[in-house]
């Protein structure tokens, strides 16, 4: 599995070695560019044109980004950032975490910060109370959790700010959009994928799925809009569940 957004930020060490670049998917049909960070035997990790930074496995990238990677010499990782676990869900997150791990992985993130005093995080617990630190399609994103009956990591759930109706075909497109992009770039072609949800469409607490991946260790990665409350939001679910494409008749 990998992680959505991987790390916003790369130290000035990797810096130096930054290489720009158009890549490819596996099969020719997803580019984008990108400075050259660092690589190893099976992964790549990339600086977008934004400033994210993300880790791919080297088998999603093309013939001929695989034979540059393979003359290039990979820079000492001394002062860099250590490559992710290359089973984590978001950030350094990974199924099957217990719910304390979990709380002490989101307060040493990188990525993620909390909205609440440290002190009132045992009262209110975790849903909702990190979002990412940067925003992603113009939106910072909060995350949500679901647990098995031992207390163990099934779901992690990244949910955009909420917006009113007006903004739904602008700002809230474009964060699906991108959103979409990447989770292609890191888990290839959906196995199920449709246009943005109708607006029409939408009830009030109701997820309507656009997108549908199956992540490689295990479990399914979804993309889709929700209303709440009024208002108007973008969902990417992580599940441990093996969720199957729906069949039209």
């Amino acid at each position: 599995m990998r992680s959505l957004i991987l790390t916003f930020l790369i130290s000035s060490a990797a810096l130096l070695h930054a290489e720009s670049r158009t890549w490819k998917s596996s099969d020719g049909t997803q580019s984008f560019t990108g400075d050259y960070v660092t690589h190893d035997a099976k992964r790549v990790t990339i600086r977008r044109a934004d400033g994210r930074v993300f880790t791919l496995e080297l088998t999603k990238l093309h013939e001929a980004d695989k034979s540059w990677l393979s003359t290039k010499q990979v820079p000492g990782r001394k002062d860099a950032e250590p490559l992710p676990d290359p089973n984590a869900v978001f950030d350094t997150l990974c199924f099957g975490d217990p719910r304390a791990d979990v709380a002490k992985k989101l307060k040493e993130s990188k990525i993620v910060e909390a909205g609440l005093d440290e002190t009132f995080l045992g009262r209110v617990g975790l849903n909702g109370t990190y979002r990412t630190r940067k925003q992603i399609g113009g939106l910072h994103c909060e995350l949500y959790f679901d647990w098995s009956a031992g207390g163990n990591l099934t779901e992690v759930s990244l949910q955009t700010q909420g917006v009113d109706r007006t903004a739904y075909a602008g700002r809230l497109k474009g964060n699906w959009s991108e959103l979409a992009d990447l989770l292609t770039m890191l888990h290839g072609k959906p196995l199920q994928h449709a246009d943005f949800p109708p607006i029409g469409e939408l009830q009030d607490d109701l997820f309507l799925a656009s997108h549908l991946w199956r992540l490689e260790g295990g479990g399914s990665a979804l993309l889709g809009t929700s209303m709440q409350g009024g208002k108007f939001l973008v969902v990417v679910r992580f599940t441990q569940e093996r969720i199957n494409p729906v069949t039209v008749p």
